[in-house]
């Protein structure tokens, strides 16, 4: 019986159930996308302030930018089982809605490689909105993180996803 039998597809666990890094030593190198997103959810004072740049910290979304893509490199430092990828591209950008006072972040993440970047991609969505967060939270304790997905991969075996 293989691993995948036992634990129902899931590939990080081997034949006895104890956790362990998949080998994707077989694996082709494709080129790999993920693209992920989330939203963050304030008061529209603090949207004000975020949009007017006088945050007493600074720059609140250039500096989420570098967050973020410093997430996404250091992916495998921060999720135990993942792979070290050496990524060809990060790339964030984050859009302001004012009827909803929030902010959504978009990070699209890409490598040649064996393995796919949707943990990379979402750890460059999230450390971006936690870092508007930590930017913020003197004047706006109760901001919200939501609907953080992958929202499309294209490579490898598997091919392409897309959210429908």
């Amino acid at each position: 019986m293989k691993a995948t039998d036992l634990n129902g597809g899931l590939t990080h666990f081997d034949e006895g159930g104890q956790a362990h890094m998949v080998d994707v030593g077989a694996k082709a190198e494709t080129h790999r996308v993920a693209i992920a997103s989330g939203t963050i959810r304030m008061k529209p004072q603090t949207l004000g302030v975020v949009v007017a740049g006088t945050a007493k910290k600074g720059d609140v979304l250039g500096i989420a930018r570098i967050a973020a893509i410093m997430a996404a490199k250091r992916t495998s430092d921060l999720i135990p089982l993942c792979h070290p990828l050496p990524l060809t591209r990060v790339a964030v950008e984050f859009t302001i809605d004012e009827d909803d006072s929030s902010i959504m972040c978009n990070a699209q993440v890409e490598t040649v490689g064996k393995t796919g970047v949707e943990m990379e991609a979402l750890a460059a969505v999230q450390l971006g909105l936690l870092t508007i967060y930590d930017m913020c939270k003197a004047i706006d304790r109760g901001m919200v993180m939501s609907d953080i997905r992958v929202m499309e991969k294209h490579g490898g075996k598997s091919g392409s996803w897309k959210v429908e």
